[in-house]
C-alpha cells in the first residue's frame, strides 16, 4: 500500500510540473483554449510542431503530421487514398482524440465543432474526426 501511495504522489508532482510548464507556454495555453484539447495534447503540439513559421501554410503543418492523402498513381490511374500516417505518430493520435472529444462528449458548441458535424453527416465520424484533426491543427474551419 505503500509503493501504491508513493507512485500516486510521484504522479500528482509530474502532473504539477507538467501543468506548470503548460501554463507558462503561451502557444500551449492557447492551444488549450480550443475544446477538446488538454495539457498533454498541447504541449505534445508545441514540442513536434516547435516554431509554427517554418511552416508556410497551415496545410503544411499537417503534411508534416502525415494528414495527406496517399496517391497511387501508374499510368494512367491515379487515386487518392487514406491518410498517408506518416510524421509523429503520438501528436497525431493525441489530435485525433482531442477531436473526438469535441465532436461527441463537449456539449458546448463552437464553429469548429459545427463544422465537424456537418463534415460528420456527410462523410461519417471517421473522416469527421481526421477534419477535425486538421481543423485543431489549422485554428478552424
Amino acid at each position: 500500500m505503500r509503493a501504491r501511495a508513493n507512485i500516486l504522489e510521484q504522479i500528482r508532482h509530474l502532473e504539477a510540473k507538467v501543468r506548470l510548464i503548460a501554463r507558462q507556454n503561451k502557444v500551449v495555453r492557447r492551444l488549450m483554449s480550443v475544446p477538446g484539447v488538454g495539457v498533454i495534447t498541447a504541449l505534445g503540439f508545441a514540442a513536434t510542431i516547435d516554431d509554427p513559421t517554418r511552416f508556410k501554410r497551415s496545410s503544411s503543418a499537417g503534411a508534416y503530421l502525415g494528414l495527406t492523402p496517399r496517391i497511387y498513381a501508374s499510368g494512367e490511374t491515379m487515386r487518392s487514398g487514406r491518410v498517408s500516417k506518416r510524421g509523429d505518430d503520438f501528436l497525431r493520435r493525441s489530435l485525433y482524440e482531442a477531436a473526438n472529444a469535441l465532436l461527441t462528449r463537449i456539449p458546448r458548441f463552437s464553429a469548429l465543432k459545427s463544422w465537424g458535424l456537418r463534415i460528420a453527416r456527410r462523410g461519417g465520424y471517421r473522416k469527421a474526426k481526421i477534419a477535425g484533426l486538421s481543423g485543431i491543427l489549422c485554428g478552424g474551419p
